[in-house]
């Protein structure tokens, strides 16, 4: 349709979205359905959060507020990022948008020109790509392995930078394979990273407070410091706490980049929602006992789903140190034939198939730019999730040469 953009034909559809979309009209047609394929908590938001908001309703919090969010909250990022990062942003080096991936999109939209390069470590969030393409960049795509747990290797790094490289996007623990990064791990990268001055940092720490047994978070900044004055550090409520649909994300950088952001978030949609922004203070100021209590269930979930996928005909699934993903793979069913003769070819065959016989939704890997695997988040009941694993086994033990 010539009416529409050109820019329009760089990008496609989150498949995250699409899978959890079908799996909900599945059930509006009375399927029985466990819907695996989105991240998000199935927790509540924390009773004093949803306090913090309603008050701020009845106090009359419900203006425009500045571009870059509320004082408050600015100065609570602030705090955060000192408390439990040990990185010194100012208020004024911290910005507010709509979720992550606003302050991920305004970032792009902020530095890129026609040819410059962003290095994505594959497999990756499926909207990197998207937004890149969107904002006039090209994506540089690095393969993370299942052979090095899916983590990229200095080597790789290095090999895929070039004087077009403007960003190395950096995200863990890792959606989609729950990768997470040691300081060890971290400092190679960043040695790297030291040794070509042109090349920022963008890094996506929205799972920061999801690591499991005695794996400790950092992040670029923190490990190399001499990293600071280029490298924004994102993050948000999201996750957390989880706020998904309040839509709050955050970071902070070098005060030039944020006033660009905060220019083009300006034209763009203004401020955050100003409730979201007061519940998103409290969750970063008052009590932090939900975030161990929701660790201690998600590390529950994600032993329950790696033994009982590894027990599946078939499967391979690595343990993950963070967020609330597995990323199986699915090599060893390649070319089998389903018990209605079709032949799974691909993964993105197999979610598809598995859909269609067990009515369990995951996400194919490909989408996320590695297979054949599949992401499934435990982001669900125990109950839930046993369920669909039992019915994957059952899949899978039907799949045939």
């Amino acid at each position: 349709m010539a009416f529409l953009a050109a820019a329009l034909d760089r990008v496609k559809p989150s498949a995250t979205i699409a899978v959890s979309q079908k799996a909900r009209d599945l059930k509006a047609q009375g399927r029985d359905v466990i819907s695996l394929g989105a991240g998000e908590p199935d927790f509540d938001t924390p009773d004093n959060i949803k306090a913090a908001a309603i008050d701020a309703i009845n106090r009359g919090e419900t203006k425009y507020t500045p571009v870059a969010g509320i004082p408050q909250l600015r100065e609570a990022i602030s705090k955060k990022f000192k408390r439990e990062n040990g990185l010194d942003y100012t208020p004024a080096q911290t910005i507010v948008g709509t979720g992550g991936k606003q302050i991920l999109f305004n970032a792009f939209m902020a530095t890129l020109n026609p040819g410059d390069e962003v290095i994505v470590p594959a497999p990756y969030w499926v909207s990197y790509p998207e937004m890149v393409a969107l904002c006039g960049g090209t994506t540089v795509y690095v393969e993370a392995t299942l052979e090095n747990d899916f983590k990229l290797t200095p080597e790789a790094l290095e090999k895929a930078i070039t004087p077009k490289t403007k960003w190395f996007l950096f995200n863990s623990p890792s959606n989609p394979s729950g990768a997470a990064y040691s300081h060890a791990e971290l400092k190679a990268l960043t040695d790297v990273l030291m040794r070509h001055p042109h090349v920022w940092v963008l890094t996506d720490d929205m799972y920061e407070h999801l690591v499991y047994g005695d794996f400790t978070f950092a992040t670029p900044a923190q490990v190399e410091p001499a990293l600071y004055e280029r490298t924004l550090t994102m993050n948000g409520v999201s996750k957390a706490y989880a706020m998904t649909g309040w839509r709050i994300g955050y970071a902070g950088g070098p005060l030039n980049l944020i006033k660009a952001m905060d220019m083009i978030q300006g034209q763009q949609t203004s401020g955050a929602c100003s409730i979201a922004q007061w519940a998103a203070l409290e969750a970063l100021n008052g009590p932090q006992d939900f975030i161990p209590q929701s660790r201690v269930a998600f590390e529950k979930r994600r032993d329950l789903v790696v033994s009982m996928l590894n027990q599946a005909n078939g499967l391979k699934c690595p343990t993950p140190q963070g967020a609330f993903y597995v990323y199986p793979s699915v090599q060893a069913l390649i070319g089998t034939k389903t018990e209605a003769g079709k032949t799974i070819e691909t993964d993105a065959d197999f979610v598809t198939e598995l859909l269609d016989a067990e009515g369990v939704a995951v996400v194919h890997g490909s989408a996320f730019g590695l297979g054949p695997n599949f992401r499934l988040s435990y982001a669900e009941s125990d109950e839930k999730l046993e369920d669909a694993c039992g019915r994957i086994q059952r899949f899978c033990a039907s799949l045939r040469r």
